[in-house]
């Protein structure tokens, strides 16, 4: 029988409590094992294109729902093992029939290492979860000391870590004692040329509405400059009422904002082509957003875009090494406005030139590359 047999892959299970078809990391990994592995997947939502099977978790079986009684007293393992989707897995998915799993996030690790795969559990840790949300109240408090039982416990029975930054890596080594090699989360390679510079200048932002992440200082400081500039919000929905919130603020802004629904991850690219800078001021309001490095820095370098960022370290370091775009002062509408006012068009197209020049260096293909390893490290695949 040939390579393309079902039956002599490997057998691979990526498991995300996210929904996986809309969730770009987890795609990219569907993508980059789905010819060499026999690939299952377990998460929210419809089937990703390309895999043997999905076990779909249903929409009601919510996650992360803590019982507040467990975690009052302190009774973590049943607070981790008595979660909603965790049992739902644990109820639904077979034991022993993986080479290997492929666990996303730290509440997805202990489940993949009951199901026992039979080469072992890969980590990708897409954020440093113990202080993942330490500007709520009475996070740090409650649930950090959780989190941190469930990593101190299961993290380091895993055969491979990965994570999405340098600043996370640290962490997760300083405090646990793993060492997890870094995958950005680059966007796939797109062929494209800059478009020619708009006037009034586009600028765009895309991803999660959420109040820590101050998107009204982007709205405020677009209305600030003094140049002609516009600026289109593509928001998920994590925070409808901050939504109606942007778009109230929006809509006094004499039509220079607009907050607009999201596109699907495949028609994003494409669909952020049409402006000139991506811009991302990410206050640093919690630990994971200091060392954030997020997608969408990358797809605003696919879509060959400037890109303006406020001094967050990860961040700014690429902007300023590959000439993409301004790293402003701070975090404040006055920080946007001022840089704003500073930009000229020529600056504009030498930083969409800067982006077509390293978009195939800061394309996903040499990131994935990492995962492969981790995985045929585990299970080699067919040959």
């Amino acid at each position: 029988m040939g390579r393309d047999s079902q039956a002599e892959r490997p057998t691979l299970l990526i498991l995300s409590f996210s929904a996986i078809a809309g969730d770009a990391r987890v795609l990219k990994q569907v993508e980059a094992f789905r010819g060499d592995y026999a690939v299952t997947t377990v998460g929210y939502g419809p089937t990703p294109d390309g895999v043997a099977e999905h076990i779909r978790i249903p929409d009601d079986v919510l996650h992360n729902v803590l019982d507040d009684r467990y975690i009052t007293r302190r009774a973590y393992r049943r607070a981790y093992w008595t979660l909603w989707s965790v049992d739902w897995v644990r109820k639904n998915v077979p034991r022993r029939r993986w080479d290997v799993v492929l666990a996303n996030d730290v509440e997805a690790v202990p489940i993949a290492l009951r199901l026992r795969p039979r080469k072992g559990v890969h980590a990708d840790l897409h954020e440093y979860s113990p202080l993942l949300h330490e500007d709520w109240e009475g996070w740090r408090e409650r649930i950090t000391p959780y989190v941190e039982w469930v990593c101190r416990r299961y993290l380091p029975k895993a055969s491979s870590w990965t994570t999405v930054s340098k600043g996370l890596a640290r962490e997760y080594e300083k405090n646990f004692g793993i060492r997890a090699e870094l995958v950005t989360n680059a966007a796939p390679y797109r062929e494209g040329e800059p478009t020619p510079v708009h006037h009034p200048v586009r600028l765009v932002h895309s991803g999660a509405a959420m109040g820590d992440r101050r998107l009204e200082s982007l709205i405020a400081g677009v209305a600030g400059a003094s140049i002609p500039v516009t600026l289109d919000l593509y928001l998920t929905l994590n925070q409808p009422a901050y939504v109606e919130q942007l778009r109230e603020q929006a809509g006094a802004t004499n039509g220079r904002v607009r907050v607009l629904d999201p596109v699907p991850y495949s028609q994003l690219i494409e669909t952020l082509r049409d402006y000139d800078i991506g811009v991302h001021l990410l206050a640093p309001t919690n630990f994971n957003n200091t060392w954030a490095l997020p997608n969408k820095l990358f797809d605003y370098v696919q879509a060959r875009l400037g890109v303006i960022v406020g001094p967050t370290a990860e961040m700014a370091e690429y902007v300023e090494r590959h000439g993409l775009g301004a790293v402003a002062d701070g975090f404040e509408p006055d920080d946007l406005a001022r840089l704003l006012d500073a930009t000229t068009t020529p600056d504009v197209e030498r930083w969409k030139d800067a982006s077509a020049r390293s978009a195939r260096e800061l394309s996903a293909e040499s990131q994935v590359e990492i995962w492969k390893t981790a995985i045929a490290k585990l299970a080699p695949p067919a040959v």
